[in-house]
């Protein structure tokens, strides 16, 4: 049986003016059902190239990305935007929220575009909202909401079309750090009822919370295994250098 994602030898290159620039350089790992992966690495490792290819909103110039078995670089545009709307749920550092529609619309959109009916629609969006704990607001706009709620509505509106991954990119970039830590304990709980969440950082401490980490530097996977604490991690790479 097939990874839930698994990337083999997926290589990015962009043409920058006379230059060719390398993002993704043979890149390979697979993410399993129910797993909870930090990909991590400083700006220009790779990272935001890897978060863009898993959520189908670039593909491959080289090698392979397969998404519950499915090859995504054969696929059109139509239907990468119909995988995206029916397998990836995106939490973004900022909510992208729309501020003239309340919680409850806005949680609606993703199921709107995806054609489900309006009584659905609602049922669904509120049972999203109060499982962020937010059941109470649904009438509420985001400029009525603190940050951190705001950010727990955006996880359940990426949760209400049920989707096989929640791809959080910075998910706790534009918050202190008291409910940066409130947002991924409960991305953590999400993960303990069977989600698959693949968090992108650059902070490793956000990325020790994971149980996995994948960490990338010049667009190659440098370390793939059990989460490091920010302190594990200085030492590993002191022992790399050397080595």
């Amino acid at each position: 049986m097939s990874a839930l994602i698994e990337f083999r030898e997926v290589c990015r290159y962009y043409q920058m003016g006379d230059n060719v620039v390398t993002a993704a350089d043979h890149v390979t790992f697979s993410i399993e059902k129910g797993e909870f992966v930090a990909i991590v690495g400083h700006s220009g490792s790779g990272k935001s190239t890897c978060m863009n290819i898993i959520g189908c909103l670039d593909v491959p110039t080289a090698g392979e990305y397969l998404l519950n078995g499915r090859n995504v670089g054969e696929l059109d545009k139509n239907e990468l935007a119909e995988i995206r709307n029916e397998m990836l749920g995106f939490i973004f550092q900022q909510y992208n929220l729309l501020p003239k529609l309340n919680l409850l619309e806005n949680v609606e959109v993703p199921l709107m575009y995806a054609g489900v009916s309006k009584r659905e629609r609602k049922k669904r969006a509120k049972e999203a909202l109060e499982s962020v704990g937010l059941g109470d607001k649904l009438k509420n706009l985001p400029s009525q909401l603190s940050g951190g709620q705001q950010q727990r509505v955006s996880i359940a509106r990426a949760l209400v079309g049920k989707p096989s991954v929640i791809l959080a990119d910075e998910p706790t970039g534009a918050l202190d750090s008291n409910t940066g830590r409130e947002v991924l304990e409960l991305l953590k709980s999400l993960n303990n009822e069977g989600h698959t969440v693949v968090l992108i950082t650059h902070d490793n401490e956000i990325a020790s919370k994971a149980n996995r980490m994948i960490r990338l530097k010049d667009g190659r996977v440098v370390y793939d295994g059990v989460a490091l604490s920010p302190e594990e991690l200085v030492k590993a790479n002191r022992e790399s250098e050397v080595s």
